[in-house]
């Protein structure tokens, strides 16, 4: 038997301010996928939300005011994962908190890390992938880690489902198109060392400065590493990622010297942090350092894994 998905309706001071004009609005809350294409569909200038960690704080901000919302909290489909041909197919509703348990951190230690790592538990228990990748924060603690792992984004639309890589997204390569949204990640499952590290500008979970996603890939003698929070996107430094690789003997035990350690944290942090100008500003000099700090960090803990 085909539901409906139940439409509550809902009002809130338009962007005029509270002296405004109230514009009335709806919540349409899907029982599936296939619902929620079709209100997305429907109402195209609808905004699908799904923990509203960023959306809600945007709206109370005065920074938004969506003509209607499509709720994804009631879509059991996507709130769990299944494994697929070597990968691990997420579903973009999964909480923060629920990727930060000791099972799914089994199988994606970096992605359990960066959930853990997300902010306060109310934050944790209402953020999901989904909403992490389609809000497409710099700081967003999940992009870096999936931009090293080169996760692909199900998406689902009217004319069925599309994959992407999940940089295409990020890098504004790739829109989603009307009535899409993201219904999945597929994660490869590489059973190798991987890392996340941040830092915050104070003590305790916060906004990162800067974060590393960074995971060995044994299997293709590869080390994938990406920067977080310095750029509108997190950033690749390819070279650097080739030239340690080069240097790893992965025949014993993944060994590198010290110094070729020391030498990667600064190759990434020059690719990521390069001069603006002559003087280099302090800033720049101190984020650079942070960068360097974390990708040495990250590396060094992947290869004693």
């Amino acid at each position: 038997m085909t539901t409906h998905a139940p439409h509550v309706p809902h009002a809130w001071d338009s962007a005029q301010g509270s002296q405004g004009p109230r514009a009335a609005q709806s919540v349409t809350l899907p029982a599936s996928l296939d619902e929620a294409v079709a209100a997305l569909t429907a109402m195209p200038a609808a905004v699908p939300v799904a923990g509203g960690t960023d959306l809600m704080a945007a709206v109370n901000a005065g920074q938004l005011r969506p003509a209607a919302l499509v709720g994804l909290g009631r879509i059991n489909e996507i709130r769990g994962w299944q494994y697929q041909d070597g990968h691990a197919l997420l579903g973009a509703g999964l909480t923060h908190a629920r990727m930060g348990r000791p099972d799914f951190a089994a199988l994606i230690p970096a992605l359990a890390a960066a959930a853990r790592a997300a902010g306060p538990p109310q934050i944790r228990n209402a953020g999901t992938l989904g909403g992490n990748i389609a809000t497409a924060a710099p700081t967003g603690d999940a992009l870096p880690v999936l931009a090293a792992l080169e996760a692909v984004l199900v998406i689902v639309g009217p004319e069925g489902s599309r994959e992407i890589p999940v940089s295409y997204l990020l890098a504004g390569r790739e829109m989603l198109r009307p009535g899409e949204l993201i219904g999945f990640v597929r994660v490869p499952l590489l059973h190798a060392p991987q890392v996340f590290l941040k830092a915050t500008g104070r003590t305790g979970p916060g906004r990162a400065v800067a974060s590393v996603g960074l995971v060995l890939d044994p299997a293709r003698r590869g080390v994938r590493c990406a920067i977080g929070a310095v750029a509108p996107m997190p950033l690749r430094p390819l070279e650097a990622e080739q030239w340690v690789a080069s240097l790893i003997d992965w025949d014993a035990g993944r060994s590198l010297a010290p110094e070729a350690l020391e030498a990667f944290g600064e190759y990434v942090a020059a690719a990521c942090v390069p001069d603006q100008g002559e003087p280099v500003a302090p800033g720049v000099l101190h984020l650079r350092r942070t960068v360097a700090v974390l990708a040495r960090r990250a590396l060094g803990r992947a290869l004693t894994s």
